[in-house]
């Protein structure tokens, strides 16, 4: 009998906690069942999101009763153009394959899921840093020799199950493998705990993959409030959350003057100005980590059962701006000026993790939050308000002049977002561009003013360092002193 040239290569890219290891455990099981030479290997992964664990497999599709004592050789490593099937638990996971050239038209099966867990260099940017999910399937879609691309993740969770049994399903149902489905079923249940619950998730991938039943659409995006009363409205009810009703009263009240000007810069202004006077702050941060809303969140993501004890430890670096930031605006002022005068700004950061899901951690992270009351007696929130006041006070007077130079001004406000180091270049980069470019600009043409503050924002939202920025406003931004000693 002819014997196959060559065995099937199965690369596989998980995040942690996603059974991407017991995935890889499952095809040897069932291949060595099924007489099959097989062979694995991982290599580990990275925290915070920056890249996945990969397995690699290959599967020689011919019984070893068959090769009259003969073993095939085996590679441990992955190469580019050679993969028969990538598997991906994540989009930008299945974009990353693409890049490294682990997925072609003439041979590769491409199984992902569509879910989105964002990388930390999508969330590190000052703007919006998110990859273009639609590219990474029309690139999937037109690179592969066949893509299965569903959202494996909601499937996943409709099962009560982890996702690493649906993408198994989906290998098996897109017909890449040289596994009948009762050998991966088998596998399964040989694993032994939750074998009930994976059995599901791998019928429910596999119906799909094998085109039994169209792949489920992911929810529909909840819609933005259209036009200026919904934004509002949205806003009255976000600060009424964060601050109060008095505070939500001084949102309307700020808003009064845009009301009947132009509707766009009157919408845009209205949502930056809430995103602002929601600021991050210690108070905010402690309050949403402590909600009851969290910790069921938390508890829905790893798919705890009821009874299921949970352990949740934050991660907290408070530093000299988080305390000046608690005093009154006196103290506080004179904390920062003498951290920036002998550059320990962040030379007293303390790392604590907090095992919130304790009582003793969660009345230390609660008891910030209860300090709502005393925020509009802060430091910070009186130099927050000090800068929205000016903020909103150009953009008014440049709505006077022009609606697209105002429009500029007001988008200046997405530079300020976070807090303590984030806030700070953030800050530093907006002050630069009011400074240079609001305060006293080159150039007296509205539209080339405008154009400089967009090419300045811009720069600003690229480089978080300052370094595009300078170039932009033709002269270094010096707003980052640095550490001595």
């Amino acid at each position: 009998m002819s014997l196959p040239q060559r065995p099937i290569t199965i690369l596989i890219a998980a995040l942690g906690g996603e059974g991407g290891g017991v995935m890889a455990d499952w095809l040897i099981d069932a291949a060595t069942h099924c007489g099959f030479p097989a062979q694995g290997t991982s290599i580990p992964g990275v925290a915070q999101r920056t890249g996945a664990t990969t397995y690699y497999l290959e599967i020689f599709p011919a019984r070893e009763a068959d090769l009259d004592g003969r073993a095939p050789v085996l590679s441990l490593t992955p190469s580019p153009g050679n993969v028969d099937v990538m598997v991906a638990s994540e989009l930008v996971e299945a974009g990353r394959a693409m890049q490294n050239g682990y997925v072609s038209p003439e041979r590769t099966v491409l199984i992902a899921s569509t879910h989105r867990i964002y990388a930390t260099a999508e969330k590190m940017q000052m703007g919006d840093g998110r990859f273009d999910g639609e590219r990474v399937i029309a690139a999937g879609r037109q690179l592969a020799k066949q893509a299965v691309l569903f959202d494996m993740r909601k499937l996943a969770q409709d099962s009560g199950t982890v996702i690493n049994a649906v993408l198994l399903g989906a290998m098996a149902g897109s017909g890449a493998l040289p596994l009948p489905r009762e050998a991966c079923e088998q596998a399964i249940r040989r694993a032994g705990r939750g074998a009930e619950a994976s059995l599901r998730g791998f019928a429910a991938g596999f119906e799909i993959a094998a085109g039994a039943k169209p792949a489920p659409q992911p929810p529909a995006a909840p819609k933005r409030a259209e036009g200026l009363k919904g934004i509002l409205d949205l806003g009255v009810a976000r600060l009424k959350d964060y601050q109060g009703e008095h505070y939500a009263d001084l949102y309307l009240e700020r808003m009064k003057p845009f009301l009947d000007g132009d509707p766009k810069l009157a919408a845009e202004t209205a949502r930056h100005l809430v995103l602002w006077m929601a600021y991050e702050d210690i108070i905010r941060v402690a309050d949403l980590k402590t909600r009851a809303s969290r910790f069921e969140r938390v508890r829905t993501e790893v798919g705890a059962k009821d009874g299921e004890p949970v352990i949740v430890i934050d991660y907290l670096k408070p530093g000299i701006e988080e305390v000046a930031s608690l005093l009154p605006r006196a103290p506080g002022k004179a904390l920062i000026s003498w951290a920036e005068r002998s550059g320990k700004l962040d030379a007293y950061n303390v790392g604590m993790h907090v095992k919130t899901s304790g009582v003793f951690g969660y009345l230390l992270v609660r008891s910030l939050a209860w300090l709502k009351p005393w925020r509009p007696h802060s430091y910070r929130y009186a130099e927050e308000q000090k800068l929205i006041e000016r903020w909103l006070a150009c953009v008014k007077d440049a709505a006077a002049r022009s609606v697209p130079l105002a429009l500029e001004i007001a988008e200046c406000a997405r530079l300020l977002k976070g807090y303590g180091e984030t806030h700070r270049r953030g800050k530093g980069n907006f002050l630069a561009i009011f400074d240079a470019l609001v305060d006293n600009p080159a150039a007296s043409d509205p539209a080339d003013q405008a154009k400089a503050i967009r090419r300045a924002r811009e720069a600003a939202l690229a480089d978080p360092e300052g370094k595009a920025l300078g170039g932009a406003l033709g002269r270094p931004v010096t707003w980052l002193k640095p550490v001595r000693g």
